[in-house]
């Protein structure tokens, strides 16, 4: 796919309400500004309609927000995604080569600027610091873990590698006793009870699961040791504060009022859990007493206070869109983040065969999920992560497609990430590619 970004003259469309059909589109500009508030427009929809509701008439319910007018098929889309779910909340932001081409949400209460538990999208935000350390020199990739904290060669890891740790090989997936919930919101608490325990495969056979809760407390603990700075500040300090990303890893009490709490599944599909014993329920934490239950998680303030990057994070589509954005894209006059040399050791393949723990196939670039691997329809370096709760966020270098969607009920069947990324994703991807050959772009 060769979609390019649509041109600065390209016009938004935002309504009030989608209904069936998209409605004659009203015309308006965009804005390029990265911190997540609402256009002026928006944020007037947002006030009149944020508590609405389906009353039960047969319409579908609302979507707000504002699309580039080559993008409209993505908020038809989005519309259906809304109407095939009742009580659905959710948002969805895409930028285009940097610049936001997609901005909505639906549901009681939402706006673009509510914020949702992220979970796992957090690491794709630590582990993008952990690019931009490497491309500093800051960080050798293949140095041993245990090189910058010795506590880490126990039982036989002293030749494990920072490369290894992002690639989910280090087969410290969970902590035998069971952490408590306090021991998971804490990186550094977490990563002192994992320093000594035995890796749960061969080291060097090729194994990797992968690390739910665990993964950045590890890289994280690397980083520390290494720069005197947690994963959480530099992330703070190097993106968020910068560029005004409303995507947290430690949510600031004066945020605590945009927070709109998870829910829990609402269908009544079985889902069989895992075997006790097995890798998986180790790693999501089953074995521990009680077992940590995913919603009660991410609503326990201090979770979010923290911020642990595995499973904490609490943010907008608006905000990870634009953070991956400006990965790939010059933005604001800003150039790319990830030098090329840097973009490339990240996206290339690093876990062949099937994960442990998920079952998943080559489920790993380096630190970031391979999503062209999940979403076909996207480039082989397409790189993110998704989240518990069905969110998703990725970049795609090939098509210059940064793309978030979050929701803040659990999705049906379970599934991570939920199922109708899928037709979100394709959507996008064949407007992007329709603006791109309107543009003239290769």
């Amino acid at each position: 796919m060769t979609a390019k970004t649509a041109t600065t003259t390209g016009t938004v469309t935002a309504t009030t309400t989608e209904r069936a059909t998209a409605t004659t589109p009203g015309r308006t500009t965009t804005t390029t500004t990265e911190r997540a508030t609402a256009t002026t427009s928006e944020r007037s929809t947002a006030t009149a309609t944020e508590a609405a509701t389906d009353t039960g008439t047969g319409a579908p319910p609302p979507v707000h927000g504002a699309t580039d007018d080559r993008f409209a098929s993505v908020r038809r889309e989005f519309t259906a995604v809304a109407a095939a779910e009742p009580g659905l909340s959710a948002q969805l932001a895409v930028h285009l080569h940097g610049r936001r081409v997609v901005d909505l949400w639906t549901g009681p209460g939402v706006t673009g600027d509510s914020l949702f538990a992220l979970y796992s999208s957090g690491k794709g935000a630590a582990h993008l610091v952990v690019a931009l350390l490497a491309q500093d020199g800051v960080l050798d990739l293949d140095r041993p873990a245990a090189a910058d904290w010795p506590e880490f060669a126990a039982a036989g890891k002293d030749r494990l590698t920072l490369r290894d740790l992002l690639a989910h090989r280090a087969g410290l997936v969970g902590a035998p006793t069971g952490p408590t919930t306090a021991d998971l919101a804490d990186d550094r608490r977490l990563a002192a009870l994992l320093a000594g325990l035995p890796p749960a495969w061969p080291l060097g056979s090729g194994h990797y699961g992968y690390h739910a809760f665990t993964v950045t407390a590890l890289t994280g603990e690397v980083v520390y040791r290494a720069t005197g700075r947690t994963l959480q500040q530099h992330y703070e300090e190097r993106l968020r504060r910068p560029y005004g990303l409303d995507f947290h890893l430690g949510l600031p009490e004066r945020e605590e009022p945009r927070y709109l709490p998870v829910q829990p599944r609402q269908d009544a599909a079985p889902r069989t859990p895992p075997a006790p014993g097995s890798l998986t329920y180790l790693a999501f934490n089953l074995h521990a007493e009680p077992p940590t239950d995913l919603v009660d998680f991410a609503n326990t303030r201090a979770v979010r206070a923290q911020g642990p990057a595995s499973s904490g994070s609490v943010g907008s589509a608006r905000g990870l869109s634009a953070l991956y954005a400006r990965a790939i894209s010059a933005v604001d006059g800003d150039p790319a983040l990830l030098a090329p040399h840097v973009l490339a050791e990240f996206t290339t393949p690093h876990t062949p065969g099937t994960d442990l723990v998920t079952g998943e196939r080559d489920h790993f670039l380096l630190g970031f999920e391979a999503q062209g691997v999940r979403y076909p329809v996207l480039g082989a370096r397409a790189f993110g992560h998704s989240g518990a709760v069905g969110a998703d966020a990725f970049a795609d270098p090939d098509s210059g497609i940064a793309y978030s969607y979050t929701r803040r009920r659990f999705a049906p069947r379970g599934h991570v990430p939920a199922a109708e990324n899928h037709t979100l994703i394709a959507a996008v991807v064949r407007a992007a590619t329709a603006a791109s050959a309107a543009d003239g772009h290769a």
